[in-house]
């Protein structure tokens, strides 16, 4: 894959922010350094290279971030209202814990889990 202006641009700044976001708001955050047509080619190639992730959030919003092998495994939690995404972090025991619960799972329907997601939902502070 060719390095182009817009894909360092979009790989940086999400670089620098927690939690997978819209393209809206990378387009915020890239300000007018990159339009939104040619942004959206890029978060595109991007996901289809598996430099970012790309998954719909409660609300049904695409929502982009760099991939796991790039910044470690995680889970999500967002709010149902505002649609504000957040990483989150369990404990090593919780996420051994889950490991099991979904390699279960995988098992009794006759699967080997390769990888596993959390998405929590729920109310942010300002929208409680």
């Amino acid at each position: 894959m060719r390095t182009t202006r817009a894909r360092r641009l979009v790989i940086e700044k999400l670089s620098r922010v927690s939690g997978p976001r819209t393209a809206e708001e990378i387009s915020s955050l890239l300000k007018a350094d990159v339009p939104l047509s040619s942004l959206y080619r890029t978060l595109s190639v991007l996901s289809s290279s598996g430099i970012l992730h790309k998954f719909h959030d409660g609300a049904g919003n695409a929502r982009y971030e760099l991939a796991e092998w790039l910044t470690g495994h995680h889970h999500h939690i967002t709010c149902m209202r505002c649609g504000a995404t957040h990483d989150v972090d369990f404990s090593s025991k919780a996420e051994e814990t889950i490991r099991s619960l979904a390699d279960e799972a995988g098992a009794s329907a006759g699967f080997e889990v390769k990888a596993h997601a959390i998405d929590l939902q729920g109310l942010c502070g300002r929208c409680r």
